[in-house]
């Protein structure tokens, strides 16, 4: 099944350049979805980190940012334990609509589908929160 492909579009009363904000930098990022060890904005490797502080090892999930078209499109290798050794794709894509931006999410390489349904799932809380945020 590592030719599964998940699609989420929502669309968000904020533009481009601020959604671009939520989606690449650490301090936002940090407010709807995982801290990370730095901001999305260029070609490197990242960490995403679990929220329980008492942990040793707080790296929860991990990837390369692979392109980066300000305030257009974000695409990052996206992996955690759970994958097995996976390495899936995430891609961010933002449109300016009237009122605001259509994000696209496209999630791809995901092997079976109960990682599928997973991560369906997670996504969708994740958004939602993003949807709040910029509300």
């Amino acid at each position: 099944m590592s030719d599964a492909v998940m699609v989420k579009t929502i669309y968000l009363k904020a533009t481009p350049e601020k959604v671009w904000r939520y989606i690449t930098k650490k301090e936002l990022l940090a407010q709807w979805f995982h801290e990370t060890d730095r901001d999305l904005t260029e070609k490197s490797a990242f960490q995403y980190f679990s929220f329980h502080d008492d942990k040793p090892d707080r790296k929860l999930m991990w990837g390369d940012v692979l392109e980066v078209d300000p305030p257009r499109k974000l695409v990052h290798t996206f992996t955690h334990q759970w994958l097995k050794g996976v390495i899936t794709t995430v891609t961010w894509d933002l449109m300016a609509v009237e009122g605001g931006t259509q994000l696209t999410l496209t999630h791809e390489g995901i092997n079976t589908f109960e990682e599928l349904t997973g991560h369906d799932k997670g996504w969708d809380e994740h958004l939602l929160r993003l949807r709040m945020m910029l509300s």
